[in-house]
């Protein structure tokens, strides 16, 4: 399963989808009018492309301004300037005009507002639930640095699927998140799970990780019940950022899928574009006996 340190320029194995197609623009059109950020756009998604074709995207709320600075991220790093609280229902007509099956909201870290966002989380879900009652609905969320009482209230909110991405192995949690937390992360997982719901995290390779500790990383997650899990390649947003260490190949990929099954992950993303969104649908239409809106 090891592989050798790879030259950087890219291999062929990470060409991504172009841009393309009257989908592409309706889904561009609709962001835009509803004056709305996506992750696809703010953290450089090499998916973007093959995605909005199909006519989905990925809604970022809270604003575009994330007040951590994780070393992987591309998403702008400050102190967010306002609190949008106009924007729930924008994502509402989103969802509905891009006529989503299953949709995924994320937003930026807020850690300047009391509740870390909770109370907007919160609002979005419900939001789009009402405008979209056929729409499952999941969420890729921050740590809300542990505080299980503003997690209880994005929870509370009731979505379908509840995914807050590990990133990386522990001993690199560090240089990598910087403010977060390797067991936090794991803590937040495991209280989500032990209220009823279909967790999912993620994990990027090419950081520096050596293959024990991804096997660790897969274990632990396993232990708190994880449902779904995404694999893949980290890319360099640009010089400033951590730095690749080496390029994981698809055989490499297509193996951690097979440890972690053997794990007892039921379901699995495991590839260098896969990314925490990628065929989220196709993901959840495994669990569609669970949701109310496949019935």
């Amino acid at each position: 399963m090891k592989s050798s340190k790879n030259n950087f320029k890219k291999p062929k194995w990470l060409r991504a989808k172009l841009p393309s197609g009257p989908a592409y623009s309706e889904v561009r059109d609709i962001v835009d009018n509803n004056q709305l950020n996506t992750v696809c756009q703010s953290a450089q998604c090499p998916n973007m492309g093959e995605c909005w074709s199909r006519g989905t995207a990925t809604l970022m709320i809270l604003g575009n301004v994330c007040t951590r600075a994780c070393t992987f991220c591309a998403v702008q790093t400050g102190k967010p300037t306002e609190l949008d609280l106009a924007e729930p229902p924008r994502v509402a007509d989103a969802v509905a005009k891009m006529h989503l099956k299953h949709c995924v909201l994320t937003s930026v870290a807020r850690d300047d507002l009391p509740d870390g966002g909770a109370k907007v989380w919160a609002a979005t879900i419900r939001a789009v639930r009402y405008r979209n009652p056929n729409t499952a609905i999941e969420v890729l969320v921050p740590d809300f640095k542990g505080d299980f009482d503003k997690l209880d209230i994005v929870l509370d909110a009731k979505p379908d699927i509840f995914n807050h991405n590990l990133e990386t192995v522990e001993r690199l949690q560090r240089p990598i998140r910087r403010t977060a937390s390797y067991h936090r992360s794991l803590g937040v997982l495991a209280h989500s799970k032990k209220r009823g719901f279909r967790i999912k995290s993620g994990i990027m390779l090419g950081l520096g990780e050596e293959e024990d500790e991804i096997l660790l990383a897969i274990r632990d997650l396993s232990k708190v019940g994880l449902d779904i899990l995404t694999l893949g390649q980290y890319l360099q947003p640009s010089p400033e950022y951590a730095p690749i260490d080496r390029w994981a190949t698809p055989e490499e990929f297509a193996n951690w899928k097979l440890e972690a099954h053997k794990l007892g992950i039921e379901i699995v993303e495991s590839g260098p574009l896969v990314r925490s969104s990628y065929h989220a649908e196709e993901q959840s239409a495994q669990f569609a006996k669970d949701f109310k809106v496949y019935a």
